[in-house]
């Protein structure tokens, strides 16, 4: 279509004097929107209530598929969390089906059709809770938006990848902290909204989802329209590749051959357990805190969880929503802390790290938990959401690495689906065991030490699976003409990508205001966790 030609990748390709350092916070403004999704569960309480005001007007015997369509009851939080699974799924799974077309089409187009789906999902969502049918929800937000997810996610990989080739987790850790900052600024924009809207026997929440929609819209279609491609053959002006590594692949693997290799599915095997490990045990956070510490929390040492009053238990609740937002803010540091670290030590290097000590802290942890000091515990699972992030961030400039830069955003979006499938194996590891001890019986502040003890093997294999890892086979590499093909003429500098930070305050101070407050807001509600 002729009138839609200025979507085409040969149309974004930088001209001479475009600054390299305006691509990420073009990545940041779209990953910053899609990382709500860490935060829908704002929405759920305030939904579970949406018929009944107050309390919700429940029907007992429901069934999963009769809440999809019931206009008289009031859903349950557990039926809403099904949007939250459909988040993960979806995204890994259209990840690694559009993710070829998206090397075609190029970033710009595919960041469009990320907005559209995003923000289009949160308006059918917006119609479904307005409506009352749950399955015009999971239509809009998880499988409408979840492909917006997978599409925003992995749209900036490859373009920033080849912007700085020098930094190349530096430059991922900063797109991917936005993900996981995501709902650190939507989360309490979203309270805020509704809030204002919740009135005349409703929660406000169809409302919230229709002004969160445009403001995403608007800041995701800057985004999309702020991405630039370097020409083929371009690199940083006085940089000079270094000196060949066993670990660094100086030419391609093409797409169609990634997941032939051992490479491949070692690496996806070190995702999928480092974040087995680490999703389930983040989504019950909260609960975790207080039911291990329980009345240490609120200067009551001897009362356990049960015992607590319903002050007491109020209390305990903000100290585990403070720990949840700790927790968070760890998460997101930890994208580009790791990320920016594996350029000095090495990909491998630093998922053995990771990975090793993610064992030592569980193992640390998983004894008496309640027996272990609370600011270590607290300590501990930081450094594990840290971890949590960064195996995230670090894992793009990985494949770079192996499979060299050339189909690097297809290969990670394939990849993904190593996240949908840890979406489900971590939580239901973590849920299943801590519901057979609880009906066991067994006291609250025990039963997670034998889940700490089996993340603990998850690290572990996947320290091993690491190991494994060594240089592709030379048969699978590109030859120098197949690459120039595939990647289209060298040509050269060009002064292009010159330029400093500071000369790209403007688009940086758009997305930092927002990060500030989020933070901000963050920390005012962690600051309970240590009164």
């Amino acid at each position: 279509m002729q009138g839609l030609a200025w979507l085409e990748r040969e149309r974004i390709v930088a001209k001479p004097g475009f600054n390299r350092w305006l691509v990420p916070p073009a990545a940041l403004a779209i990953h910053l929107c899609i990382g709500m999704a860490y935060g829908f569960s704002v929405f759920w309480l305030p939904l579970s209530r949406s018929l009944g005001g107050e309390t919700s007007l429940a029907c007992p015997g429901l069934t999963l598929g009769q809440a999809l369509t019931t206009t008289s009851c009031d859903w349950r939080v557990s039926d809403l969390v099904w949007i939250y699974t459909l988040f993960f799924v979806v995204l890994g799974s259209s990840a690694a089906l559009f993710g070829g077309w998206l090397e075609k089409a190029g970033p710009r187009k595919a960041g469009l059709v990320s907005m559209v789906c995003w923000c289009g999902g949160m308006c059918l969502s917006a119609f479904g809770v307005a409506s009352h049918q749950l399955w015009i929800m999971w239509l809009g937000s998880g499988l409408i938006g979840g492909i917006g997810l997978g599409l925003g996610y992995i749209s900036p990989v490859s373009t920033l990848i080849k912007w700085f080739p020098d930094r190349r987790g530096m430059a991922t850790g900063m797109a991917i902290m936005g993900f996981g900052g995501g709902a650190m600024i939507g989360s309490p924009l979203a309270d805020l909204l509704m809030k204002h809207f919740t009135g005349a026997g409703s929660p406000g929440v169809w409302q919230t989802f229709l002004v969160m929609a445009a403001g995403y819209a608007v800041f995701m279609t800057a985004g999309a329209l702020g991405y630039r491609v370097p020409p083929a053959g371009w690199r940083p002006e006085g940089w000079t590749p270094p000196a060949t590594t066993k670990l660094i692949a100086t030419r391609s693997v093409h797409l169609k051959d990634a997941h032939k290799t051992p490479q491949f599915w070692l690496i996806w095997s070190v995702l999928l357990l480092n974040v087995s490990a680490s999703i389930g045990i983040i989504g019950v956070a909260s609960p975790m805190l207080q039911e291990v510490f329980a009345g240490k929390l609120i200067g009551l040492p001897e009362v356990g969880f049960l015992a607590l009053d319903d002050a007491g238990k109020k209390a305990a609740a903000s100290a585990g929503a403070g720990f949840v937002g700790l927790i968070s803010l760890f998460n997101i540091g930890g994208r580009f802390f790791w990320a920016s670290s594996s350029d000095r030590l090495g990909r491998k290097t630093t998922y053995a790290a990771m990975l090793a000590l993610g064992l030592l802290l569980y193992g640390l942890v998983a004894p008496g938990s309640a027996g272990t000091s609370l600011a270590v515990f607290i300590a501990a699972f930081c450094i594990i959401a840290s971890m949590y992030g960064g195996g995230f961030s670090t894992v793009p400039a990985y494949l770079a690495d192996i499979f060299g830069p050339q189909f690097v955003g297809a290969i990670h979006g394939r990849l993904l689906t190593a996240w949908s499938t840890a979406g489900v194996l971590g939580p239901f590891i973590v849920t299943t065991i801590r519901d057979r001890k609880i009906a066991e019986g067994v006291a609250r502040e025990t039963i997670y030490g034998p889940i700490f003890l089996i993340l603990a093997g998850l690290m572990a294999v996947g320290f091993l699976a690491n190991l494994m890892v060594r240089p592709v086979n030379a048969k699978w590499l590109m030859d120098d003409a197949d690459e120039t093909a595939q990647a289209g003429p060298d040509t050269g500098h060009g002064g292009i990508g010159k330029g400093s930070l500071a000369a790209a305050a403007l688009p940086w101070t758009v997305v930092l205001i927002p990060i500030a407050w989020g933070v901000w807001m963050t920390l005012t509600k962690t600051a309970a966790l240590f009164k």
